[in-house]
């Protein structure tokens, strides 16, 4: 073993991710999988660490494997371009997640409200909009 080489075991360490982790990232194709030697073990170096550690910043920006991969296919004169649009999308993605978190939270305190105004024994607007309510008016 070479002292710039990881198992897999390592190499899912490096990035605080479970070994299913890799070999998952593997079958998408987001990560190189190593020939096994005979009676040996796949070895990882460098460059395999540095490319679950993009993976995994990534994903805690919110981008989806589809789009990692997408992100991870850019190189030459354009990729900066093309990472801005990736990224100017992911932006929206947020923005409106925000604007639905934002308005959870004026039912949520609206419910709040409501139910600190109920009489004891009296039936919970909330249990009522749980029960009642379609799905899409929550």
């Amino acid at each position: 073993m070479g002292p710039s080489t990881f198992t897999i075991s390592r190499l899912a360490a490096s990035a605080g991710v479970h070994i299913e982790t890799v070999r998952y990232y593997q079958r998408r194709g987001l990560l190189y999988e190593p020939d096994r030697p005979a009676r040996g073990v796949r070895r990882y170096g460098p460059t395999d660490v540095a490319r679950l550690q993009f993976i995994r910043r990534a994903q805690a920006m919110g981008f989806a494997l589809d789009e990692i991969a997408d992100l991870l296919k850019l190189t030459g004169e354009r990729s900066c371009e093309q990472t801005r649009k990736l990224t100017e999308r992911k932006l929206a993605d947020v923005r409106l997640r925000l604007d639905e978190l934002r308005q959870l939270e004026r039912d949520l305190e609206r419910l709040v409200t409501e139910c600190s105004r109920v009489p004891a024994g009296e039936y919970c607007p909330t249990l009522d909009l749980l029960m009642h309510a379609p799905a899409a008016h929550l």
